[in-house]
């Protein structure tokens, strides 16, 4: 008896890695390409006024400072210490950008965009040129960026949140407050928003305690320090520095221990610029302008509370900056866009530049362009900048989401609302503080219009 035997069809290839996601690959490769073009361009990295040595040096010695900035930084660049090379830090910086884009997108997808939906959504945070120089700063920018996209990327994973989630979430946007003390308020505004949406009560105790435990080990350890635990030293001669544009004494009338921060005539263009202005009250204190942070809150927590529509127009119109389509200066010190150029750039007038070159990098130098790469990202920084009307319509799109009660739409968006606020309420606008807005704006405009796109339509009503 004859048996019929057939061969077994032949295996089906497993879909590679890539399956689904050739575009946003070819995507990727082009963003990864300008960030080689940018260090090319313009070897070793770019040293920002104070920022940029005040970070190495802590990184360096390891304490906490008692200036603007908490220690999250400086912590990233001490793993890097042993390499003395600010090119490295750049190297890196310019990873997480890309591995910012790759955030927006993998959780688009995984929420059913499709492919060109989540590639438009992380364009603008993998091809904007003002990224591109950001990621090439010695600045604490591009970390709390690359650690807010990832908290919040933890967060929305998985369509019921976790204790574990909740938990790396809470870590993740500890460290951003540990890098730019603005993520606290985020912090809580993501417990208040993940309570609105009844997650549980496990996740949000678990949020609540990994988020705020390392925030208050580092203040203790502060207090060790500077004898009172805080986060940072200068939070209150920030908020001075707000209230400076529209103070007025005679309505706010401070006490006579508080009288000395009064406006005393001074006046610049920005109300940042009152921290650093020889001539302003605050500088004309005995001691260090850092000894009197205190006193500082105390009387801007009154400037305000007397004149708090006052404060609300200052805090609209400084924020409303953002939506013009030409960058405004501001200050006018500053260059708000299209900062690639040709030529070297000078260090700034700085005590600590001998320091960190013997402690951190040997290797320190002011940033030049070399050509043809230079050439390239001049001409390319035009066209790759998202004007502020386009992040005004991002913007309105993820509101419209959120408004329209769109589950998915409304952590990201309220996020993106208080990243572009709150910069400016308790210390000033800066075109640096917008960009952390932007790829959670465009995660959340991008869930917006899926949502909407899904919508279900409604019957039509009329007789059977």
């Amino acid at each position: 008896m004859l048996t019929d035997v057939r061969p077994a069809p032949p295996a089906l290839p497993r879909p590679g890695v890539l399956a689904g996601h050739h575009a946003f690959a070819v995507v990727l490769a082009f963003a990864a390409a300008l960030r080689v073009i940018t260090m090319l361009g313009y070897p070793p990295a770019r040293l920002y006024w104070y920022d940029s040595f005040t970070y190495m040096d802590t990184a360096a010695h390891l304490s906490p400072p008692g200036d603007f900035h908490p220690i999250g930084y400086s912590l990233l660049l001490r793993l890097l210490w042993p390499f003395h090379s600010v090119e490295l830090v750049a190297a890196l910086q310019h990873t997480m950008g890309l591995t910012i884009g790759m955030m927006i997108y993998a959780l688009l997808r995984r929420r059913s965009l499709p492919a060109w939906g989540a590639c438009l959504a992380a364009a603008p945070a993998l091809f904007d040129a003002s990224f591109l120089q950001l990621e090439h700063a010695v600045l604490s920018d591009t970390l709390f960026i690359f650690l807010i996209t990832a908290g919040l990327a933890t967060l929305m994973w998985s369509p019921r949140l976790s204790a574990r989630a909740a938990t790396g979430a809470g870590l993740l946007f500890a460290f951003a407050a540990l890098t730019r003390t603005i993520a606290l308020p985020l912090l809580v505004l993501v417990l208040l928003v993940l309570a609105l949406q009844r997650t549980g009560l496990r996740p949000l105790l678990a949020l609540a305690l990994a988020g705020m435990l390392p925030l208050a080990a580092y203040a203790a350890w502060y207090g060790q320090s500077h004898g009172r635990p805080a986060l940072s030293g200068a939070d209150g001669i920030a908020l001075w520095a707000r209230t400076m544009t529209f103070a007025d004494c005679a309505v706010i009338r401070p006490p006579a221990d508080l009288a000395g921060f009064c406006p005393n005539g001074t006046v610049v263009d920005a109300a940042s610029e009152y921290v650093w202005a020889p001539g302003a009250s605050l500088n004309l204190l005995p001691g260090d302008r850092f000894d009197h942070n205190e006193a500082a809150r105390a009387f801007a927590i009154r400037a305000i509370a007397a004149q708090p529509f006052d404060y609300l127009r200052d805090v609209a119109a400084d924020t409303s900056i953002a939506f013009s389509w030409t960058p405004i200066a501001h200050p006018r010190r500053t260059t708000p866009a299209f900062g690639f150029r040709h030529g070297t750039a000078g260090l700034p007038d700085q005590p600590l530049i001998d320091k960190v070159r013997r402690e951190f990098d040997p290797d320190i130098r002011g940033m030049s362009s070399v050509r043809p790469y230079s050439d390239i990202l001049i001409a390319y920084q035009y066209p790759a900048y998202l004007r502020g009307p386009m992040l005004a319509a991002i913007l309105l799109v993820g509101a419209a989401g959120a408004a329209l009660r769109r589950r998915t739409v409304l952590l990201p968006w309220s996020l993106s609302a208080a990243l572009l606020v709150c910069p400016v309420a308790v210390l000033d606008f800066d075109h640096r503080y917008v960009l952390p807005v932007v790829p959670v704006a465009c995660l959340a405009a991008a869930l917006a219009l899926h949502a909407l796109a899904a919508r279900p339509s409604l019957p039509m009503s009329g007789p059977a």
